[in-house]
């Protein structure tokens, strides 16, 4: 074994409730392609919940698990599984195991929203991670001493994280190369019918001309100068004078291709990122407001009202008092 900080050959599971299956089957089935390529047991692993009961998927299956928080070797590597509502599946226990077996040396992982369980463990400060894009800015937000990127998975001394979906396979086939050699990695990908392993340089998200369907260079950069201007909006003036154009050519523009005007889409962005915020951290209404650029809070609700026609705080699901709701 050839990385053993990192690649540890015995691999625990722990998924935490409502976990996305994809993600997991992502990491484990190229450990078992990996086994029955190389014709012997390479790779182990072990299925682990916090009670030892079968643990719930996202999409309503269970899998069965073969027990709780138990001691595991020093050398395994552990990759904590996530999905919906981490914030609640991420228990004290859990989070007081995960500190223990850093302390004994573990190499530790987290797919899809697993980075954040690590993160709320102190156990990424100081480290590069990624995490789903969807969760990107809250973890920002919630964990500033984290170096976080938006590439598909992070490798950074004993911490593996991976952005879910199919990312965490591009991971584990990285895991093999490094440990096992390019050509079982290889022979792995092939028989997942995988043509590209991607490398951590890879970004999550399709490029802005294929996510919006179009192919206008000027455009484009607007919308990327937006997405990085989401707390400080900058003017549709400005916007067109960094882009060599006139206002009224910027109008026409999103109206041509967008069917709407760069002020509509510009809030349109804002307010997809406050609802990210209101879902994924425990950050206040006001302060929701303020990273999305809303200096008013009445404003920022009205606005939130139009477009998702419900308040700020119902859809966080807090029982705001009637007065608190018509104030912000």
């Amino acid at each position: 074994m050839r990385s053993p900080s990192t690649t540890g050959h015995h691999v625990v599971f722990l998924l935490l409730d409502q976990f996305t299956l994809m993600a997991f089957a992502a990491a484990i089935e190229p450990l078992r392609l990996a086994n029955r390529a190389a014709g012997k047991a390479l790779y182990s692993w072990k299925l682990v919940s916090e009670n030892g009961q079968p643990a719930r998927c996202s999409n309503g299956c269970e899998i069965a698990v073969a027990g709780g928080l138990d001691d595991v070797p020093n050398d395994a590597l552990i990759l904590v599984c996530g999905g919906l509502d981490v914030q609640r599946a991420t228990t004290p226990a859990i989070l007081s195991w995960l500190r223990k077996r850093a302390r004994h040396g573990n190499s530790l992982g987290g797919l899809c929203t697993g980075a954040w369980t690590l993160a709320k463990a102190g156990l990424l400060d100081g480290h590069r991670a990624t995490i789903h894009w969807q969760n990107h800015n809250a973890v920002v937000e919630d964990f500033p001493d984290i170096d976080l990127t938006k590439s598909i998975f992070v490798i950074h001394n004993k911490r593996l994280t991976s952005a879910g979906g199919t990312a965490p396979l591009d991971l584990m086939l990285t895991l093999i190369t490094n440990s096992e050699g390019a050509d079982l990695a290889h022979a792995v990908a092939d028989q997942l019918i995988y043509s590209a392993i991607r490398t951590n340089r890879d970004s999550q998200r399709l490029s802005i001309p294929a996510r919006i369907g179009v192919r206008h260079p000027k455009l484009a950069r607007v919308i990327e100068i937006m997405e990085n201007h989401i707390e400080d909006p900058i003017s549709p003036a400005d916007l067109a004078e960094q882009v060599e154009m006139s206002t009224r050519q910027l109008e026409r523009l999103f109206r041509r291709y967008l069917n709407r005007s760069p002020k509509r889409y510009y809030m349109e962005l804002r307010l997809e990122r406050a609802r990210n915020l209101l879902m994924q951290t425990d950050m206040s209404v006001i302060s929701v407001a303020l990273a999305t650029g809303f200096t008013s809070p009445s404003h920022f609700s009205k606005c939130y009202r139009a477009h998702y026609a419900t308040t700020p705080y119902r859809e966080r699901g807090a029982h705001a008092s009637p007065d608190e709701d018509e104030e912000a």
